[in-house]
């Protein structure tokens, strides 16, 4: 009976962060003409390998007002949480609202688990996961972008991918499986899963950015002592010094900037001025900097020391596909 308790109490947390808003769904369209702007996010559907998989697209003002093609972010949320959660939590409409960019929050893959959690195949983790299941999440997020570039007046050469925890890990499995299709990627709170030598066919500029006080996915690598399937993680500086050979920088880590709240490190004279960024904060944990606290499953409080989506934007914004 508690056992029962404990269950319907975390469906309750997790549909909290994943309730139905009652939003529209998105017009079809041919390839010749575009969608018009929504005031909010609009569901939308693609086929891919026998599966409906769901994703929401935030549009912002800036579509309707002009003209030119507007870049796109691709934010992909953490395990167990989904596309609406991780809009509402990270506040990426927001930014997008201010900046003038495109949106998109696709859902995982639901595991066949009892509580049917979201989840991305990076690689390895989580459980019974969309690992497990072998699905192909790169696949998806390639004909995602097909569909949206041809639905919305996107700029190709302008199209980013960031995400939190599994989503981060996503990340990385795509800067090193679909680098034709992505200017860069920025990973919080999780590193890369890949069981297989990454052969991305370009070496993308990278961000990551991680707590110092993260129990799920620690930065200095193992099993986190808050991990509900007990995983082991690569360290950070282990990750990212994978893409820092594949770049073939010529400089160790080097730290550009300390504060109370953050150290600043970078990776420089890489092949074709490519840039490998990291941000480690001394507050938060397993969350988005910046960003509103989840429910506990979800995630810890965020750390104070900068938004992330000013930094990630920032980083992203100056970025394109050559």
């Amino acid at each position: 009976m508690t056992k029962l308790i404990v269950t319907i109490l975390i469906v309750g947390l997790i549909l909290l962060g994943d309730r139905t808003l009652g939003l529209c769904s998105l017009n079809k369209t041919q390839q010749a003409s575009f969608a018009p702007v929504a005031e909010s996010s609009v569901r939308d559907t693609v086929r891919h390998e026998g599966q409906t998989r769901i994703y929401w697209v935030h549009v912002p003002p800036a579509y309707k007002q002009g003209t030119n093609p507007l870049p796109l972010v691709i934010a992909l949320h953490g395990g167990g949480g989904s596309g609406q959660q991780f809009e509402s939590q990270s506040k990426w409409s927001e930014k997008a609202d201010q900046e003038g960019f495109i949106v998109v929050y696709p859902d995982g893959i639901q595991n066949a688990g009892i509580l049917h959690l979201r989840t991305w195949n990076a690689g390895a983790c989580c459980g019974q996961s969309a690992s497990t299941q072998q699905t192909d999440d790169v696949g998806f997020i390639g004909k995602l972008i097909d569909k949206l570039t041809a639905t919305y007046r996107i700029d190709p050469k302008k199209v980013y991918a960031t995400g939190h925890s599994n989503g981060a890990m996503l990340c990385y499995r795509l800067a090193c499986e679909l680098s034709d299709k992505l200017a860069a990627i920025a990973a919080n709170a999780g590193t890369m899963q890949l069981k297989t030598a990454c052969q991305p066919t370009r070496i993308m500029p990278i961000l990551h950015i991680h707590s110092q006080l993260d129990r799920n996915v620690p930065y200095m690598g193992g099993v986190g002592t808050k991990s509900i399937n007990k995983q082991w993680n690569a360290p950070v500086d282990s990750t990212l010094t994978v893409f820092a050979q594949l770049a073939q920088c010529k400089s160790q880590k080097q730290i550009v900037r300390t504060t109370d709240k953050y150290t600043f490190y970078k990776w420089t004279n890489c092949v074709g001025g490519t840039e490998i960024q990291y941000y480690l904060t001394t507050d938060g944990g397993h969350a988005w900097p910046g960003g509103q606290k989840g429910a506990r499953f979800i995630g810890d409080t965020p750390s104070e020391a900068f938004v992330n989506n000013d930094i990630i934007w920032q980083f992203f914004k100056t970025l394109s596909l050559p």
